[in-house]
């Protein structure tokens, strides 16, 4: 008798490895920015979830919070079929750069990226 062999499932993840590592580079340059957006005393974190997780588990909440937040990007990406699992991805890690972005504006000169372009136009 011989033993029937079963396929190994292999994770597969929403969109491309390019797609994936653009998200994941987001992600960390926004939590990092994050973070940072509760240690300086002139600029303070906007999302009331982060902020519960700060105020009940410190910068670890911040941690999980942000941590949260990519699972479920990752979770409803693959449960999406292609090509809308790549292009949520692309949409997710696009907003990530842009709050990143805005974080690190914000703790450079103290202003968000919206007025810190301003007088720039």
């Amino acid at each position: 008798m011989a033993l029937a062999s079963f396929p190994r499932a292999t994770p597969n993840g929403p969109g491309t490895s390019r797609l994936r590592a653009a998200f994941g580079l987001a992600w960390l340059a926004d939590l990092i920015a994050t973070v940072f957006l509760f240690v300086v005393p002139y600029a303070h974190e906007l999302n009331p979830v982060t902020v519960l997780l700060h105020e009940a588990l410190g910068l670890p909440g911040v941690v999980l919070a942000a941590a949260s937040y990519a699972a479920v990007v990752v979770a409803v990406g693959g449960l999406l079929r292609e090509p809308l699992d790549g292009q949520f991805v692309a949409v997710a890690a696009s907003l990530y750069a842009l709050f990143a972005t805005n974080n690190v504006v914000l703790l450079a000169v103290r202003e968000p990226l919206p007025e810190a372009l301003v007088p720039l136009l």
